[in-house]
């Protein structure tokens, strides 16, 4: 983002693999291949902030020999590596797109997740995470380099995958859901929401430093996030009531733990202090986000089964 004022005159840069990437009118596409894109020499010379989105996301069936060097390679060293490059460039600040996995797995419903929490990572993405926030706190201290840090739960939009995307298939294919008596909570992103924060991260003067948790400000259920989804597609969700400590022996049984887990229990976090620093507020209801996923989700199958028809 070239220096100048305001937000409607940024001017973007984009890093990407596919030169044939689609990109918003006006963005700049910079091409870098492969995993080793951040570890190479980019031209940040004219380049105030940058808003670093890139990583290797957490993968449910992991088949490399050491997952930990793996993540570590991509979300650690390739952040700190762009992090030294744009702090020798003279850029003024560093906006990470972390994890709430840095803050650990679950929460009570009553006790979200807070910014100054010690992490506790569970898994080798949040600890990657972790080792790349604990860097960029390096390199402020040392290059003075402003360093924002934000750390999402899931988050969801056009093109969603994973978890979201297959329970949109088992919601548009009617299957009944054994849910219904699942009591949980769980914050979460809507891409729009996540967005429009991070534009506030890059001229917000007072987050610098900080570690800004983010959310829709609204937590759902399982049932509830289920039922939504079902509105949008104009369909009656079929949900059953299965006591949950059912589901988790289960889950057990199948080797699904961290799967049934996801769906019956909590993750809440607190995002006052986002609010405060940034006079934020989510502009978009999940109601409305969700929506605009199925649409694109269905637009998508459409297009797949027109394809395959053809």
């Amino acid at each position: 983002m070239r220096r100048l004022e305001g937000v409607s005159a940024l001017h973007v840069k984009a890093l990407v693999r596919d030169q044939g990437a689609r990109l918003p009118e006006g963005v700049t596409p910079v091409l870098a291949a492969g995993d080793q894109a951040l570890q190479q020499a980019l031209p940040l010379d004219d380049v105030d902030v940058v808003v670093h989105c890139a990583a290797r996301a957490h993968i449910m069936r992991d088949v490399a020999e050491e997952p930990l060097a793996e993540f570590r390679k991509v979300n650690a060293e390739g952040t700190i590596s762009l992090a030294q490059q744009a702090a020798q460039a003279g850029v003024r600040r560093f906006v990470f797109l972390s994890s709430i996995k840095v803050n650990g797995e679950s929460t009570p419903v009553a006790e979200p997740f807070r910014p100054n929490d010690l992490p506790a990572p569970q898994d080798a993405y949040g600890q990657s995470k972790q080792e790349a926030e604990e860097g960029l706190g390096a390199i402020m201290r040392d290059k003075g380099m402003e360093v924002v840090i934000v750390r999402p739960p899931l988050v969801y939009g056009p093109g969603v995958k994973a978890n979201f995307a297959r329970l949109m298939r088992l919601v548009e294919l009617g299957l009944p859901l054994p849910l219904a008596s699942v009591d949980n909570r769980r914050s979460l992103v809507g891409l729009d929401n996540l967005v429009d924060m991070l534009i506030q991260c890059i001229h917000a003067p007072n987050v610098a430093g900080k570690t800004l948790l983010v959310s829709d400000g609204q937590d759902l259920s399982t049932p509830d996030l289920i039922r939504l989804i079902a509105r949008a597609m104009n369909k009656k969700p079929r949900l059953l009531p299965v006591p949950p400590r059912a589901l988790h022996l289960l889950g057990r049984m199948l080797g699904k733990q961290d799967e049934v887990e996801r769906l019956c229990g909590s993750l809440c976090v607190d995002i006052s202090e986002t609010k405060r620093l940034l006079g934020w507020t989510p502009p978009h209801s999940p109601e409305e986000q969700i929506r605009r996923t199925v649409d694109h989700y269905l637009k998508q199958h459409a297009a797949t089964a027109e394809q395959t028809r053809s």
